[in-house]
């Protein structure tokens, strides 16, 4: 079951064992992978088939140099008609990807365990609290806007003092053509309660402009 099907050339019964292995499980672990992976229905079909892809495209330049180039530098080329997509899509796609290269060897049983295995595990650990922190949980992002004629280097200190348990910046950005700053701050907050409260004091030292209290995720969006 785990050795290669392909022998020197490749018979069409081999070929179409490897199709229907490759089509049929593509299918199965797109469906597994859909109870968790949030995107449309249009992506889990290309899911679906893109084992079967991979795998003929692998048959096909086996053994042929100037082939597997072409098609290397054809494939790169798609990252770029492509908008980008969300973890989850991207460890689906890759998924997709390396099973479908041990299809395209003649590794069928590889190929089965790769999709199948990693669709459980998937499953598995995104149910699983072990990568939850309470206190990551806990992390709030400050912006706050202010004008441009504002000193805000220690303005807020007494405010963030009084109500917050922690205080971390993470940028400074201009806005408004240049007419304003936006202050962007990592919080954690004494009382979840006061949060109107401190709201409400941050408006009265930055001119009563935009503040906003948001989860604290991705570091590369802060700003």
């Amino acid at each position: 079951m785990f050795d290669s099907i392909y022998s020197s050339i490749v018979t069409a019964p081999q070929f179409f064992i490897m199709m229907g292995a490759s089509v049929i499980t593509g299918f199965i672990f797109a469906w597994i992978m859909s109870f968790k992976v949030r995107s449309t229905r249009r992506f889990f079909t290309v899911v679906a088939i893109l084992p079967f892809i991979i795998s003929a495209v692998i048959t096909f330049v086996n053994g042929n140099i100037g082939a597997g180039v072409a098609i290397g530098g054809a494939f790169s080329l798609i990252r770029f008609r492509s908008a980008q997509g969300s973890s989850d899509e991207m460890v689906t796609i890759f998924i997709a990807m390396g099973a479908g290269i041990a299809f395209g060897m003649g590794y069928i049983g590889y190929g089965v365990v790769i999709l199948l295995g990693l669709a459980v595990l998937f499953l598995i650990l995104s149910v699983m609290p072990v990568f939850e922190h309470r206190s990551l949980a806990q992390d709030k992002l400050l912006r706050v806007t202010i004008p441009e004629s504002l000193e805000y280097t220690n303005v807020f200190d007494d405010t963030f003092s009084h109500y917050l348990k922690s205080c971390e910046s993470v940028g400074v950005k201009t806005t408004g053509m240049g007419s304003m700053f936006r202050l962007s701050f990592k919080i954690q907050m004494k009382d979840p309660s006061e949060e109107k409260e401190f709201i409400d004091e941050l408006r009265t030292k930055n001119g009563n402009l935009e503040i906003a209290v948001l989860p604290y995720s991705d570091p590369q969006n802060q700003l």
